[in-house]
């Protein structure tokens, strides 16, 4: 199984981002990128967990494969989210990548205790934001090996 493609389908990822001028230069990066992806934005933790729950207008969203949260959202905070899903038997081996402009150390060492994945400070540059997008593609989505959905 590629690393590009789970089970021959593109790779779903779940962007869960307020600021919709950095969700967009996400989703166009991702979108430029070389690996087959689907990219959902929702726009604060809420409408997240009924992206995963499928309530809703959600109600035929896919498993996503990978979730990018930033952690300063409306209504639930990106750790809230963070911890519903690694504490939910169904989404807790999907892989969190927290991308946020918090430098903060205690955002830091609390998102690695409620298992993020990985943990991304967001470039104020735009051209170092896309880098740093671009490597996040290219480590989870074509040298990790994701768990199918």
């Amino acid at each position: 199984m590629s690393a590009m493609m789970v089970g021959g389908r593109p790779i779903e990822i779940l962007l869960v981002e307020d600021n919709s001028d950095e969700a967009g230069m996400t989703m166009e990066t991702l979108r430029d990128g070389r690996v087959r992806n689907k990219v959902h934005w929702v726009e604060d933790g809420e409408e997240a967990l009924a992206f995963l729950a499928r309530q809703g207008r959600y109600a035929d969203a896919p498993h996503p494969d990978l979730i990018l949260l930033d952690l300063h959202l409306p209504r639930m905070s990106g750790l809230e989210v963070l911890s519903a899903v690694k504490q939910h038997p169904q989404w807790k081996r999907i892989p969190v990548v927290i991308m946020t402009s918090s430098e903060n150390e205690a955002d830091v060492k609390t998102a690695y205790d409620q298992h993020a994945n990985c943990y991304v400070t967001k470039p104020i540059d735009i051209d170092k934001f896309m880098d740093a997008v671009r490597s996040i593609e290219d480590f989870w989505l074509t040298i990790v090996r994701l768990p199918a959905a």
